[in-house]
């Protein structure tokens, strides 16, 4: 049985449950918006995690689930707490119910994809940085500071640098104009990461397991995944890459304990390949859409222990 957790109308979510349903693999789901009508409970007895959920009406023993995927959203931002009071029942309920979910996925055997140790190299991207350079990849020249005459001099450095956030928090990459600079003071409030720009080709590579799906994709645009809110467009095109390279991802994204992720290279016109970063949680229905490529029924296989 594979739990799935989340919004299951989310493109990502819902493209795995069709695979499963075509597969013909038993699945249920944890639906957040209907956590005032769950239950769950578990325990730990002699090395052995066990208990029960409650689901839509039915209950199910925590063992019998070998896969969970989870792509959960903030539960504080779900439609049915808009109009709760911080302390309130119904808020308190959902709080404990998601964070006892999150507790019994970090140590339930099981494949888990998601699992919250797996997800934490994302939370700083100078961590992740120094093991995307300890496995091969360059990695483009970085700055992170808060004193805006250190940016312009890194900027007057590399004629064009893009600025974005440390954290795992999701920022829309941008490149350093001139008009930013009246606001160039923020920063020291606020450290912010700063890295040449590098030309060349943009390439999402997803691993899921030992399987490779490579996109390319041609942009005018400083983060192609914003292109349209700059009236741009964006060519997605599936492509196969080198073995030697594809093998360098696939081992790069289990170093960081990853058996799904997002890898973000960039190949220059002289072939130098640039990691960017590696999203431990992709939303991958965006380059599925665009190429076909079967991640999903890839991620379907991998839960259900297929293949």
């Amino acid at each position: 049985m594979i739990l799935l957790c989340g919004i299951p109308s989310e493109p990502s979510l819902a493209l795995v449950i069709e695979q499963l349903n075509k597969l013909n693999v038993p699945h249920v789901v944890f639906n957040q918006r209907h956590f005032a009508s769950m239950e769950l409970e578990f325990e730990i007895n002699n090395g052995w995690v066990e208990g029960w959920m409650q689901l839509e009406g039915r209950s199910y023993r925590l063992e019998h689930f070998t896969g969970v995927y989870t792509r959960l959203m903030n539960y504080q931002f779900l439609p049915e707490l808009e109009n709760e009071p911080p302390n309130s029942p119904k808020r308190l309920w959902c709080h404990a119910l998601h964070n006892t979910l999150m507790r019994w996925y970090e140590i339930a055997p099981a494949r888990v994809l998601g699992r919250n140790a797996e997800v934490g190299s994302n939370f700083s991207k100078p961590y992740q940085a120094q093991v995307i350079l300890e496995h091969g990849f360059a990695v483009p020249e970085t700055l992170i500071t808060n004193d805006p005459d250190i940016v312009l001099a890194f900027r007057m450095q590399h004629k064009r640098i893009i600025y974005k956030s440390i954290s795992c928090a999701r920022s829309i990459v941008q490149t350093l104009e001139d008009k930013d600079l009246e606001r160039l003071e923020r920063i020291r409030w606020c450290p912010t990461l700063f890295q040449e720009f590098i030309e060349g080709t943009n390439v999402r590579v997803h691993t899921v397991g030992n399987e490779v799906f490579a996109t390319s994709v041609s942009t005018t645009a400083t983060d192609y995944r914003y292109a349209y809110l700059h009236g741009e467009q964006e060519e997605l095109k599936a492509i196969e890459l080198p073995q030697e390279l594809a093998e360098r991802c696939v081992e790069l994204s289990q170093v960081l304990g990853l058996e799904f992720a997002g890898v973000d290279l960039k190949i220059t016109p002289d072939d130098q390949v640039y990691c960017l970063e590696v999203n431990p949680g992709p939303a991958f229905s965006y380059y599925e859409y665009h190429t076909r490529q079967p991640i999903a029924k890839a991620v379907a296989k991998y839960l259900s222990g297929i293949g």
